[in-house]
């Protein structure tokens, strides 16, 4: 098959990280060619800046506040993603008369916060009109499936992916890149989302997931014994009964430390998505499992994750802690093979906040 060396600048701004990334990548030519295995891809650069700082103050992300900070950062981003790639260094090429030799831009246009998404969508479509090559708009949930391709393009199919964040709780079968099977999510809460809640709760902070990870460290997970939310119950998740049962810990025990609380309600989620991922790999005849999503980052998750693949003998992938955050490699990686199977997005295409995640 003939094939054609892709350079693509990708722009990440759906929440609250500002990312732009530069991958390299062979595709098959020709737009509607099908093809199960994933591209290979050659990350030339990927560049997140974060807003954590800035929310910490807010006990959690601000809308308004991420929009603002996003086009504050999009521009130093772009053009630090485009140095390290060894391209040029202003975005626009003003005054230079000199374009960096990008063949395509892609941007996150959705799901996300409408305000970041238009920043990330408008400035790539920008960039697409001003260096005449296609824009790609890519999902965000699919960036996450494809991150996993980054790492480990030979991994097996089908896959079964674990998506875990703040936003979001999924479980997806990935028959092969496009071809994509939704078999659990949360029915609450999220499971980022609950970590933050805990966390606000006992007075810890913001984010709560690194916290309340780096403070299990401290405490025994086995002090308390929180209940699992659905945990016999199919793939979906639960995680607001468990959130409430901390509080109503906490309320009738104040003495309770909060390392052994923190580690206890850990141990809780990290049980219900393990268990919950390997059940749907069993039943549904996987290859591999992988992990996903900023939740993939916590410790505990990681060790539990690669132990009950491995004695399941389940080919696995966790992770590098740099593609578990919202960043625009995976964005990126996403965009090569949308661009090969279905072409360049139409510029009329806006953000979606509540796009989903195109299934079979």
């Amino acid at each position: 098959m003939e094939t054609t060396t892709t350079t693509i600048l990708a722009i990440e701004t759906s929440c609250d990280e500002t990312s732009a990334a530069v991958v390299r990548a062979e595709r098959p030519v020709g737009a509607g060619t099908r093809s199960g295995a994933p591209p290979r891809i050659e990350v030339l650069s990927n560049v997140v800046s974060s807003q954590v700082a800035v929310h910490a103050e807010f006990g959690g992300v601000v809308p308004e506040v991420a929009s603002r900070a996003h086009l504050e950062m999009l521009e130093p981003v772009v053009g630090q993603a485009l140095a390290d790639a060894g391209l040029a260094f202003d975005p626009l090429g003003t005054g230079t008369g000199r374009r960096p030799a990008i063949d395509a831009v892609a941007a996150t246009r959705g799901p996300g916060l409408i305000g970041a998404l238009l920043v990330g969508v408008s400035s790539a479509k920008a960039l697409a009109l001003a260096w005449d090559v296609p824009y790609v708009g890519v999902n965000h949930m699919e960036g996450h499936l494809f991150a996993t391709f980054l790492e480990r393009p030979d991994i097996g199919l089908p896959l079964v992916v674990l998506l875990v964040s703040g936003g979001h709780t999924m479980i997806v079968k990935v028959d092969e890149p496009g071809r994509y099977r939704i078999l659990g999510s949360t029915v609450d809460d999220a499971a980022g989302e609950a970590f933050d809640k805990v966390a606000r709760y006992l007075g810890l902070g913001y984010p709560g997931g690194p916290i309340i990870d780096a403070l299990s460290a401290e405490g025994d997970p086995a002090a308390i014994r929180f209940p699992r939310g659905m945990l016999d119950d199919g793939l979906d998740f639960s995680f607001s009964g468990m959130k409430t049962a901390v509080i109503n810990y906490v309320r009738r025990h104040p003495d309770a430390t909060n390392p052994d609380l923190a580690a206890s309600f850990q141990e809780a989620v990290v049980d219900v998505l393990v268990t919950k991922v390997l059940r749907a790999a069993k039943r549904h005849r996987a290859a591999a499992v992988a992990l996903g999503g900023g939740v993939a980052a916590n410790s505990r998750l990681r060790q539990r994750f690669a132990q009950a693949a491995a004695e399941a003998g389940l080919d696995h992938l966790v992770p590098s802690r740099a593609y578990c955050t919202d960043n625009a490699a995976m964005i990126a990686a996403a965009a090569h093979w949308r661009l090969a199977h279905d072409g360049a997005t139409g510029l009329d295409a806006g953000a979606d906040p509540s796009l989903r995640l195109a299934t079979i």
